[in-house]
């Protein structure tokens, strides 16, 4: 049986599919880092998704569920004992979405779940993830793919319900548990959770921003790149700089 690669995004898909591996793929179109992900079951979590992402990305209802949670309702029809392998990054952005997946796949016990993790060769890179990966890397990845244990799948689990929760002692927690299947995971958490300081004071993100236009770049697509370099760690694409850029660029104005 060949596996089943569930990718973040189609950029991924589309660098895949021009290497040797199976074309067998789910693409997670979502960014559950942004909006409301607290549901009281999956028909709940999905109208506050579909809201949240209509109201914001100017997509309707309709073509979210189409090109979204169609591809998510693939998972409900993964035949027992197929491998998974999942291909996210290490930023935030991506571990939350695998969270996510990886609560809807936990409670098939027959399933054999991968980490593929991006073949970082530099430091400077960590957090440019698959982006940089030719298909040689890409394949290179795949037969360097870890087996998620039981007690990983659980962790990740963990997570995501901490995460729906903003319940940030619990994250900082399970943040600390080693597990090759999550790197820079401690990191990653506390990112997170200085998004939200609990002093009223700006949020690291918002720091950040405000600095480089204090410095003197504002030109947007220049403060996105600054702003990547600096925090890749966020996995932010420019739709989630854009909103705070706008709010600390109109008051230097």
């Amino acid at each position: 049986m060949k596996p089943i690669h569930i990718l973040n995004g189609d950029c991924l898909a589309e660098q895949l599919s021009q290497s040797n591996l199976n074309k067998d793929f789910i693409i997670c179109r979502e960014c559950l880092v942004e909006g409301d992900v607290l549901a009281e079951n999956l028909e709940d979590f999905w109208r506050k998704r579909s809201e949240f992402i209509s109201e914001s990305y100017h997509v309707t209802k309709e073509e979210y569920l189409n090109k979204t949670v169609s591809e998510f309702e693939k998972l409900n029809k993964l035949p027992d004992h197929t491998e998974i392998c999942l291909w996210f990054e290490n930023d935030l952005f991506c571990q939350v979405n695998m969270w996510f997946i990886i609560s809807l796949l936990v409670n098939n016990s027959s399933l054999k779940i991968f980490r593929v993790f991006p073949v970082i060769e530099k430091k400077e890179d960590t957090w440019k993830g698959f982006g940089i990966s030719d298909a040689q890397k890409l394949e290179h990845a795949f037969d360097s793919r870890i087996l998620f244990s039981g007690n990983d799948l659980i962790l990740g689990k963990n997570l995501w319900e901490a995460f729906q929760r903003n319940d940030f002692e619990k994250l900082k927690t399970l943040s600390r548990t080693q597990s090759n299947c999550f790197q820079y995971l401690e990191e990653v958490c506390q990112a997170h959770i200085e998004r939200f300081p609990m002093n009223q004071t700006s949020s690291r993100p918002e720091r950040v921003i405000k600095d480089i236009l204090i410095s003197g770049t504002t030109e947007f697509q220049e403060v996105f790149m600054e702003f990547s370099s600096l925090e890749g760690i966020y996995g932010f694409s420019d739709q989630q700089i854009k909103s705070i850029y706008d709010r600390f660029y109109r008051r230097m104005e």
